[in-house]
């Protein structure tokens, strides 16, 4: 069970800090799906900003159990919120890219509540 807990968390951390430093880069590609989604261009590195303190969140979670908590469930909300954002949009085609971020956020806060 802790690998399990290690390499999911570790996963997840490395995933979400991958994903904020291109929303950081604000690649074409990201500020047109967010243009298409509704979402301001001015919410790219505050929602970037969010992805990297779950990512640390959950790294400090090693250490300090509930700060893994609290940054594993903030990274569930985050990214139902984002699925949410692309079903709003009717952008059906690309839910898998949020939905597989959350699958590993929730995947990370199962395994935190079993710690």
């Amino acid at each position: 069970m802790h690998a399990a807990y290690v390499v999911v968390v570790a996963l997840t951390a490395g995933a979400n800090l991958v994903a904020a430093v291109g929303e950081f880069l604000r690649p074409r590609w990201l500020l047109d799906t967010m243009a298409e989604c509704g979402v301001p261009h001015s919410w790219v590195f505050p929602l970037g900003s969010l992805k990297a303190a779950g990512a640390i969140g959950l790294l400090l979670g090693f250490a300090v159990p509930p700060i893994g908590l609290a940054a594993a469930t903030g990274l569930v909300l985050y990214f139902v919120g984002a699925t949410f954002t692309f079903v709003r949009a009717r952008l059906y085609a690309r839910i898998p890219y949020p939905a597989a971020y959350l699958l590993l956020a929730t995947a990370s806060l199962a395994l935190q509540c079993l710690r």
